[in-house]
């Protein structure tokens, strides 16, 4: 275990907070661009969040998180983990952390100038290796972990798309095998894989996808949309065909299920967040006992993914369904109740099972307002779980 922080290093840092409030975009923004400039550190960063902003926001709120929370740091124990999933699955090494301090802290001298004292500059070196070391050492847990798994396996690893399924006109399906034939590691419901890629023209990429496929089988199934202006999920679509070779990280993140729930399971999703949800539904399809229920939000059923699987499993009576469409009323089926327009707190309130857990998957504002009913409503934060792609710039989201 780290050393703890010693209580003047603490004082500091709580001094610093109206500065981070303040100028915490400026310093991450600065930060990530002294980071880039390294090219080991610069491709293990997805450069579409560089150019919108959104990484150096996410990262301005963890690190205000971080400080606001500096006496009571087992307020971010979901925070921490869901960094070290996403370290371990784009291969994050310790190695790393060293160009991050050196950035971190030139950063906050660069932008705060003559307010960065010595003293300021050495509390935030200590915090950052004490928080350094507490998520190298998680990393260290779960690469062994990984590594030791039946087909696990450490770094990179080639599949060849087996075969490629159009969802809908902008969403795809790939299936994965290992290229050498050797078994794969059962995932976990929710999970997903990054990827490391090198596209003709934009060079090194790293991203993660949602598995859309049961644990068990002897593949990995991804689901691409195709995002408008998204480099490599326009690459995927255009590029990527039966044959093809991707390499990828063993599975990773903390989007799963209990290993034993109790009560129902509520799964909230908007469009392409039911990737994620789809692995679920198949994995508690093997527990007989389950009480299941898909709430889920599209344009129409055109749009729908999986709309057949979760029709077809209602029919069958392993769930219940509520289909919320906005363009187009859902046609009615067995176990399924048709809605026009889209899930609101309103009806979350009304509909709300108070002894289940709800697992939220989707957009950003979707699943800030949807978490945020639930919390009104009074469930605890234990029977709520959320997944978001991308980086959260909400700061309830980060914590």
């Amino acid at each position: 275990m780290p050393t703890a922080l010693d209580d003047a290093t603490r004082a500091i840092i709580r001094a610093t907070v109206p500065a981070l409030d303040a100028h915490g975009l400026a310093i991450t923004t600065e930060m990530y661009r002294r980071l880039l400039t390294t090219p080991e550190i610069r491709d293990l960063f997805n450069q579409s969040h560089q150019k919108d902003g959104e990484q150096p926001r996410a990262l301005a709120l963890a690190v205000l998180a971080y400080a606001r929370n500096i006496d009571r740091l087992d307020a971010l124990g979901g925070m921490v983990e869901r960094i070290a999933e996403k370290h371990v699955g784009l291969n994050i090494l310790p190695e790393h952390y060293p160009f991050v301090a050196d950035a971190l802290l030139g950063a906050i001298g660069h932008v705060l100038g003559e307010a960065a004292t010595p003293a300021i500059l050495e509390a935030w070196g200590k915090a950052y290796w004490f928080l350094a070391d507490i998520l190298t050492g998680r990393e260290a847990q779960i690469y062994r972990a990984h590594e030791t798994a039946p087909g696990g396996w450490r770094g990179w690893r080639p599949f060849v798309v087996r075969k490629r399924t159009a969802e809908t006109a902008v969403i795809t399906s790939f299936e994965l095998a290992p290229q050498d034939g050797g078994p794969i590691a059962r995932h976990k419901a929710g999970q997903y894989l990054s990827f490391n890629l090198n596209l003709p023209e934009h060079g090194p990429q790293r991203r993660n996808y949602s598995i859309s496929s049961a644990p068990g089988a002897d593949h990995y199934r991804i689901t691409v949309r195709r995002a408008r202006g998204g480099v490599v999920s326009q690459w995927f679509h255009e590029s990527v065909q039966q044959g093809a070779t991707l390499l990828a990280s063993n599975p990773s993140g903390d989007f799963t299920l209990p290993d034993s729930p109790s009560g129902s399971s509520v799964f909230l999703t908007a469009g392409v967040g039911s990737t994620p949800v789809i692995s679920m539904l198949q994995e508690l399809a093997t527990r007989p006992t389950a009480k299941i229920r898909y709430v889920h939000s599209a344009h129409s059923a055109a749009d729908d993914l999986f709309v057949e699987d979760i029709r077809r499993e209602a029919a069958e009576g392993a769930l219940t369904a509520d289909l919320f469409y906005t363009h187009a009323a859902a046609p009615p089926s067995e176990g399924v109740t048709a809605h026009e327009g889209r899930i609101t707190a309103d009806w979350l309130r009304a509909t709300v099972e108070r002894d289940a857990t709800y697992y939220v998957c989707g957009p950003e504002g979707f699943i800030r307002d949807m978490t945020q009913t639930l919390r009104e409503i009074g469930l605890p934060p234990a029977q709520i779980r959320y997944e978001f792609f991308g980086s959260a710039t909400d700061v309830e989201l980060v914590l």
